[in-house]
């Protein structure tokens, strides 16, 4: 199909920076000029305040659209503080997991929603919650590509193995086009010895999938939430920012087979020296 590529980023443990990386990289892509829109599938709406709306003054959310209430033009917050369009979300979703439950075909609902507008923007990014249930399915039904968040630690292996196994599931049965688009390792620190065997295994048993770029831990990207803000617009010289810059990076060559421009080499090339000084350090 044309238009959009579609992702879905999942992970059905929670506290791994799944919402962080959903918003980050679609700040960044935006930055670079892609076309973006995010929709926020997590009753919390962390990544609908994340992206500078207020979650309690949507006038159309993801829980209207999704029960057929409005047009996913009326549910789009278009050009938000964070550079992308998105469609928004509250507690108020929690009505229309129950409806959905109630539908003949209930799994295809968002993906026909978003073919009508598919063809305007380059990528799409769902942010699951942190579980499988309704919400999450319709994302993996809609989506071209599963984003999979990580913290190398102990217990993300077996939680990896889990989610595999759900796209597995779901690949034979409602959405046979589905793939595990690319794993992303967050809170990543190069002087933790559990960190890095770990991530070998990553790269070891997922050589293709795993993507350069890590995501350290960083204060600056801890706030920036609270002000309503992607990093890079928050505090674009920290290293949090330009990691995701790096990422975003990465991510549009491996799937719109774009060459980095000047800017995103000079990104890349600083993150690098900080990785570098991080390890020996």
């Amino acid at each position: 199909m044309s238009g959009a590529k579609i992702f879905a980023f999942a992970n059905q443990k929670g506290g791994v920076g799944k919402t962080t990386s959903c918003v980050n990289l679609a700040a960044s892509l935006s930055y670079y000029q892609k076309r973006v829109l995010l929709l926020d599938m997590d009753p919390q709406g962390n990544a609908t305040m994340g992206s500078g709306v207020n979650k309690l003054t949507l006038e159309s959310s993801m829980n209207e659209l999704l029960q057929g209430q409005v047009s996913i033009d009326a549910a789009i917050v278009a050009n938000t503080p964070a550079g992308y369009d998105l469609v928004g979300t509250n507690s108020d979703l929690t009505e229309a997991e129950a409806a959905l439950l109630k539908k003949t075909q209930q799994q295809y609902q968002l993906k026909t929603v978003l073919a009508a507008v598919r063809h305007r923007y380059d990528y799409i990014f769902i942010d699951c919650p942190p579980s499988l249930n309704m919400l999450t399915l319709n994302a993996l039904v809609a989506a071209d590509s599963v984003m999979i968040v990580m913290q190398c630690e102990y217990y993300a292996l077996e939680g990896l193995t889990d989610l595999v196994g759900t796209v597995r599931q779901i690949q034979a049965t409602c959405n046979a086009d589905l793939q595990i688009g690319g794993i992303i390792r967050t809170m990543f620190d190069p002087r933790s010895r559990l960190c890095c065997d770990v991530s070998d295994q990553l790269i070891k048993h997922f050589p293709d999938k795993i993507f350069k770029t890590t995501i350290p831990r960083n204060v600056r990207l801890a706030e920036a939430p609270s002000h309503g803000l992607p990093v890079c617009l928050y505090d674009n010289s920290s290293k949090g920012a330009i990691a995701y810059l790096v990422l975003a990076s990465e991510f549009d060559q491996r799937f719109s087979s774009k060459p980095a421009t000047a800017e995103n080499k000079a990104c890349e090339e600083q993150n690098e020296t900080t990785q570098q000084s991080e390890a020996v350090n």
